[in-house]
């Protein structure tokens, strides 16, 4: 049962339950303890020491009723043929089904003889260890299906089933119509245990696969079935910076041990450490402000951009962000105290999907917001700098790239396009530090991954 358990954690981390080495390990003692005789003691002991949410709680359970569940095994087909059989012999006047003469010949095979007698318990048991010699819980992907479903035939016996049916063909074609019908029977129990193989082992990596799929796809070009895969694959990513630079900013803010300190406090109690003193290492406080373009140039992909800048405030400590179509508003409040969807429907309905003045955008934030950017601050531009042919005011941009640590532009539009039509993008990045394309998901993670990996 320890490989079962091992299984049973695999198909647990690709139904998104985080299940680490040390809580498998507790598990294991867990089930130890209760032991495998009744399922829901088993099922509410695993619950318990793998849990750590309702929504983990819920996938654990279903992955727990599909993993120890076995597909039922079907022989309607063959009792239907050995009715008809069965029926056939009566009328000749030969011996009935339970006589001795009704029993599977003796020059029969080992799985000849199990599917004749129609003994499920025996079929069911030598399916789990044909699965278990053929490896089944290392498929991935459908296209395996039918790979280890020919390695579970051929651990059962095909081999030798094939000579059984042959031999019976032709000298008692009534037991080997049987036969026959069994084997069909038996070939879609097989289809049963590796499509529920599958469900259970190769979600994770469908799941990547699906994933690396999206993070590499044009944001601007998803089809609708692909949005709300992309929102969710975006969360995952603001999630995953949220975990990654969350831990390493409390341990700055206590820094490390002085040691020489400490004992030089604690010299009146003989060198113990009643009293500790802290290395503290002197850091710029994280600034940045973040300009998002939410026009309709940008609509497809404003949504995304808004995402993470709305994981940006649970990571740095000081963000100020703004939004802007044809005129510019601060929504950092906006951000801070609601959910991402509802911040995100109540932007989008204050100044998203208008026509793009990059220019008059730029100076509301130097009439309003100008003073905010200081040496220490990070200022990110997320937009396509399509400017419908308005006055760009690149001598604005330039001020704030003076007076800013750092000017940072993330691009939706390939390069190619840059500079063509009204797009000002050469003219904006010549007072740029960084400019980068951000066209998929990948790129995006990336540039943020760096400007807040800057801060740590």
């Amino acid at each position: 049962m320890r490989e079962e358990l091992h299984r049973f954690f695999r198909a647990a981390r690709g139904a998104g339950v985080r299940v680490s080495p040390a809580e498998s390990i507790d598990a294991m003692k867990a089930v130890a303890d209760v032991g495998f005789a009744d399922r829901g003691i088993l099922r509410d002991t695993l619950l318990l020491t793998l849990a750590k949410s309702e929504e983990e709680k819920q996938a654990l359970g279903e992955t727990f009723d599909l993993f120890f569940s076995q597909p039922e095994v079907k022989e309607e087909i063959a009792s239907e043929e050995a009715e008809k059989a069965d029926g056939a012999e009566s009328d000749d006047g030969q011996p009935e089904p339970g006589d001795d003469s009704g029993a599977p010949e003796p020059e029969l095979g080992d799985l000849a003889q199990m599917l004749m007698s129609r003994d499920r318990n025996a079929i069911a048991a030598a399916m789990a260890n044909a699965s278990s010699a053929a490896s089944l819980s290392d498929i991935r992907y459908f296209t395996q299906r039918g790979i280890f479903s020919s390695r579970i035939l051929e651990a059962l016996g095909i081999e030798r089933l094939r000579d059984d049916l042959d031999a019976l063909t032709a000298t008692n074609p009534a037991e080997a119509e049987r036969l026959a019908a069994a084997l069909e029977a038996l070939r879609e129990n097989v289809r049963d245990v590796v499509n529920q193989a599958l469900v259970l082992y190769g979600r994770e990596e469908t799941e990547n696969l699906r994933n690396e799929i999206l993070r590499n796809a044009p944001l601007a070009r998803l089809e609708r079935r692909q949005v709300e895969q992309m929102k969710a694959l975006i969360r995952a990513i603001a999630r995953r910076l949220r975990e990654r630079y969350s831990k390493p900013r409390k341990r700055q803010r206590r820094g490390h041990l002085d040691t020489r300190k400490t004992l030089r406090r604690n010299a009146a109690w003989g060198g113990v450490p009643f009293l500790t003193s802290w290395k503290r290492r002197h850091r710029d406080r994280p600034k940045i402000v973040a300009i998002c373009d939410v026009s309709g140039s940008v609509a497809q992909v404003s949504d995304f951009f808004l995402l993470l800048i709305h994981s940006l405030h649970e990571v740095v400590d000081d963000v100020r962000s703004f939004a802007f179509s044809g005129h510019l508003i601060e929504v950092s409040d906006i951000l801070d105290s609601k959910t991402p969807e509802e911040a995100m429907s109540e932007i989008m309905s204050k100044v998203g999907f208008g026509s793009s003045d990059y220019g008059g955008s730029f100076v509301d934030f130097e009439k309003g917001f100008l003073r905010s950017v200081t040496a220490k601050t990070t200022v990110i531009v997320l937009g396509d700098a399509r400017t419908n042919n308005l006055d760009p005011r690149a001598d604005i941009l330039r001020t704030i790239s003076e007076r800013s640590k750092r000017l940072v532009w993330l691009n939706p539009e390939g390069r190619m396009a840059w500079g063509w039509g009204d797009s000002e993008m050469p003219r904006y990045a010549a007072f740029c530090s960084v400019v980068r394309q951000c066209a998929t998901a990948k790129q995006l993670e990336r540039a943020v991954s760096d400007i807040v990996a800057a801060y740590q």
